[in-house]
């Protein structure tokens, strides 16, 4: 397996962890066999003040934005309040002893003792009368702030409120829906001071702002899909949290692609990496003669990497300067030395030559190169400028019609620990949608942890939908030989069943919580591993054994491609959807023809979007798995 150079690994306060080779595999839970405790996200605005300055010219007022048990995030928001500009701004405030502030941004942040000032930076310093410049921290402990002075006076000046904002509306529903328009409608937020109104989203683009709890929206396209959310104003002007978004398709325009019980309309997507040119001696043209490439609708095309700030290119030889020869060519044209785009780049781009109806889309970042997405969020929009460039660069914008993040994980740890807080993963899809436009595919893989507490309740999913097209749900690689001594378990269970390791590790748990999120089924794809994942030392034949480490592999101990699996160790049972094998002492898990062919069934059921897999090298030469794949979605 290809290495490229070691890499800094990062965290929000800025000091390097580590530096190590990034392995370019895809795993998904190394660091998440304890489950965190359950937290529930908290909302308050607080007015902290000090006694009362006649002369005040600014206030500064505090939003606990989420709490997530661990850990919080903070906004401080300042106002001038006076009549002539300020050039600049400086807020103070003490926490108890035990409450701290990790990392900040869009101010400098500096203490001692338990007290804490933030200065502003160079182009958030001046504010003109009536104007306002906001900073945002995270921080630890369950301490609030007090004795807050702005520019030496009162935060409150006198105008601050003290009163909570809104809470969420209820998600909202659509009647009356025509081809070009529809009636939307919601449950009523609640305020300890009262409700003014709503602002009315599409899209991520505030519509309207009305007084009461319906809407009209017209002047829409028949056969296009529009996601809807909505947040209320208090009598303050203060907002609350969003509600969950709405996914409407209006009607007319052919195939409807919002439709999920339309099978022309199904995902049928697969991961093609990189570096499978080289040992794996996997390229483009596999596709075609496997007959995978009649069956598939989109290409994820892995990785990009994610280096200060920026969207970068992953591997430049395999990219597009890797020189193809006749009978390794899609098209049997062998590639020449002055040619303006070869590698994998003209590879797909003449595949979509022969297959029209495929999808290519850039996906960044993956387990290895996640570190970079932290210091990506403390800037979106220039994270979005970087990619979009990259993304449309004039060589090689025809190949692709998208862009995917494959960020492991936001606000969380995978191979390193992100602390960019809850709103960052929203923040960056919200920026790509603005830069790349509705008429390009933004997509997302996402955990599938569906513990309490665990990553799908660190990040606020439900929140970035209305920006993304779909998202990939990472449902396998809950268990594998990390724990070396087991127990032994199906790596990509379906469901729950009796004596499963950790509660809300397998599908439906993760599917069923994105949906209490806010996100309809018909956004959602289900993850398929085209590998199995094993242990060895073991003396059980059913899940649940003790092992002694894991079982020796091609590529990697603990993890092989099904096309090996499928002859060397047959299965010899099946628990929660999909199936198990032991041959000696080495026990596997890993999906067939026959457990994928259910898993459609049930993705069919839930109303999903379809499913996609890891990767297409791991199938066998006729693709079978990805041959179950599209037929379990017909």
């Amino acid at each position: 397996m290809q290495q490229s150079a070691p890499r800094l690994l990062r965290t929000y306060g800025g000091a390097p962890l580590s530096t190590a080779p990034p392995r370019r595999i895809r795993l998904f839970r190394r660091l998440a066999a304890t489950a965190a405790a359950l937290a529930l996200p908290v909302a308050g605005l607080v007015g902290l003040a000090g006694p009362a300055q006649a002369a005040a010219s600014a206030t500064a007022t505090f939003t606990k934005v989420s709490d997530w048990g661990s850990g919080f995030e903070g906004k401080w928001t300042v106002k001038n309040t006076g009549t002539t500009t300020l050039s600049s701004w400086t807020v103070e405030w003490d926490y108890p002893s035990g409450t701290s502030v990790t990392s900040a941004w869009d101010a400098t942040v500096t203490s001692s003792g338990t007290h804490w000032t933030a200065k502003n930076v160079g182009w958030n310093g001046t504010l003109a009368p009536g104007a306002t410049a906001s900073f945002g921290f995270n921080g630890a402990g369950p301490g609030a702030p007090s004795g807050c002075k702005v520019n030496g006076g009162s935060c409150e000046g006198g105008t601050t409120p003290t009163d909570t904002p809104p809470s969420a509306p209820g998600t909202p529903t659509a009647t009356g829906v025509t081809e070009t328009a529809l009636t939307l409608s919601w449950p009523a937020a609640t305020d300890d001071k009262g409700v003014k109104n709503y602002d009315v989203y599409r899209g991520g683009t505030k519509l309207t702002t009305v007084a009461g709890t319906t809407f009209n929206d017209s002047g829409l396209t028949k056969g296009t899909t529009y996601s809807y959310t909505v947040t209320a104003r208090d009598t303050a002007d203060q907002t609350g949290p969003s509600s969950g978004a709405l996914s409407v398709t209006t009607p007319g325009g052919g195939t409807d692609p919002g439709n999920p019980g339309d099978p022309g309309a199904r995902v049928k997507l697969g991961y093609f990496t990189d570096w499978g040119v080289y040992q794996r001696n996997y390229h483009v043209k596999n596709l075609v003669t496997s007959g995978t490439a009649a069956k598939i609708t989109h290409i994820n095309y892995a990785f990009g990497n994610v280096q200060n700030g920026k969207c970068t290119i992953g591997d430049s030889y395999a990219d597009y300067d890797k020189a193809y020869t006749a009978d390794q060519s899609v098209d049997g044209v062998a590639d020449t030395w002055d040619q303006p785009l070869r590698g994998n780049f003209n590879q797909l781009r003449k595949l979509k030559a022969k297959y029209p109806g495929i999808k290519v889309i850039y996906s960044f970042g993956g387990w290895t190169w996640s570190g970079g997405f932290g210091q990506a969020a403390q800037n979106p929009a220039a994270f979005a400028q970087s990619c979009y460039d990259l993304v449309e660069d004039p060589r090689w914008a025809d190949v692709f019609d998208g862009i995917d993040i494959d960020w492991e994980y936001p606000n969380a740890c995978g191979l390193s620990c992100d602390t960019s807080g809850a709103a960052s993963f929203k923040n960056l899809m919200s920026a790509l949608r603005t830069k790349f436009g509705g008429s390009s595919l933004v997509t997302a893989a996402i955990s599938a942890d569906g513990s309490n507490g665990g990553k799908l309740d660190l990040a606020d999913y439900g929140g970035a939908a209305p920006y993304v097209d779909f998202y990939n749900v990472m449902t396998y690689d809950f268990f594998g030989a990390w724990d070396a001594k087991g127990p032994t378990a199906p790596h990509s269970p379906l469901t729950s069943y009796t004596g499963i390791p950790i509660a809300g590790f397998n599908s439906e748990a993760a599917i069923t919580k994105l949906k209490g999120k806010g996100i309809p089924g018909s956004k959602l794809n289900l993850g398929i591993g085209f590998y199995g994942r094993g242990w060895t030392g073991v003396t059980q034949d059913a899940p649940g054994g003790t092992a002694t480490g894991p079982a020796p592999g091609t590529y990697e101990q603990g993890i092989e491609d099904y096309k090996v699996l499928k002859g060397s160790c047959p299965t010899t049972g099946t628990v929660a959807g999909t199936a198990y094998a032991k041959c000696g002492s080495n026990w596997w898990s890993y999906d067939t023809p026959a457990t994928i062919a259910g898993k459609m069934s049930w993705a069919k059921q839930q109303g999903l979007k379809g499913a996609f897999f890891w990767e297409f090298s791991g199938d066998t030469a006729n693709g079978e798995l990805a041959s179950a794949i599209h037929t379990g979605l017909q």
